[in-house]
């Protein structure tokens, strides 16, 4: 099987499969996050954003589907199609700047983004809304920033616990995951970007490890909310930075 991976060193590939042993128990333990919070580190591997958004997506679409096999009748269908109507056309505009848009603006925005969500959580700050015009400004700019690099979760789930009930809140934003990813592989497969699914199906029982460690914990993440996200914000604040420092070095 031909992968980009066979030509990773053995630091960069175990670096690698850690990385997505964690994007796959942050997916499933929080129900969100998991590019957010992998996507900054995967890009110390290799810098380019096109080759891993393909690879995220494809398990994206694999673990939510899984996951909602048995859970369709558990979802909030009534606001996921009133909230889509603002986030998809949002998200199409993204894909299309993902596809446009030189390397070197991409890594600069995904981690600018990744470092805003990182300060915000190390913070103990929290995304909110209570008027309706800002929860409309926050699922079009989450749209955007999901169809550019599938990191703008935390500003939509910001609104969605507020709309949606906690016992439907995961399995609701696991189809929204899976709708805005399918756009973005179709878009890919139609502009013949390179979808690496060869990468991608080497890395799947990877993520499984960490998709069903995030699973037997979900609730106590929940419980200790507060203490995981200032914890994993505060190793972000670094990542981000020292992602932001590197482009700025090479671009000198």
């Amino acid at each position: 099987m031909s992968s980009p991976l066979f030509e990773f060193s053995t630091p960069q590939l175990f670096l690698t499969l850690l990385i997505f042993v964690w994007t796959g128990f942050v997916r499933s333990g929080l129900g969100f996050g998991g590019a957010a919070l992998g996507l900054p580190l995967m890009l110390f591997i290799r810098d380019q954003p096109l080759f891993w958004l393909p690879v995220i997506g494809a398990h994206l679409l694999f673990f939510s589907a899984l996951t909602l096999r048995t859970r369709l009748h558990n979802v909030d269908w009534v606001y996921l199609r009133s909230s889509s109507y603002l986030i998809i056309p949002a998200a199409s505009v993204g894909v299309l700047g993902l596809i446009t848009l030189p390397n070197e603006w991409l890594l600069i925005f995904i981690y600018s983004v990744s470092l805003f969500y990182a300060l915000m959580w190390m913070l103990n700050l929290a995304i909110s809304s209570n008027q309706l015009w800002m929860d409309r400004f926050l699922l079009v700019m989450g749209g955007y920033v999901a169809g550019t690099s599938l990191t703008g979760a935390p500003l939509m789930v910001a609104v969605f616990m507020r709309n949606v009930a906690a016992a439907q809140l995961r399995n609701t934003l696991f189809v929204l995951w899976f709708a805005l990813v399918s756009i973005k592989m179709s878009t890919f497969a139609l502009l013949g970007v390179t979808l690496h699914w060869q990468t991608a199906l080497l890395l799947l029982p990877v993520a499984a490890v960490g998709h069903v460690i995030g699973l037997r914990v979900h609730d106590a993440i929940l419980e200790n909310d507060r203490l995981f996200k200032q914890v994993t914000g505060g190793v972000l604040v670094v990542v981000s930075l020292l992602g932001l420092w590197s482009v700025w070095s090479s671009s000198k």
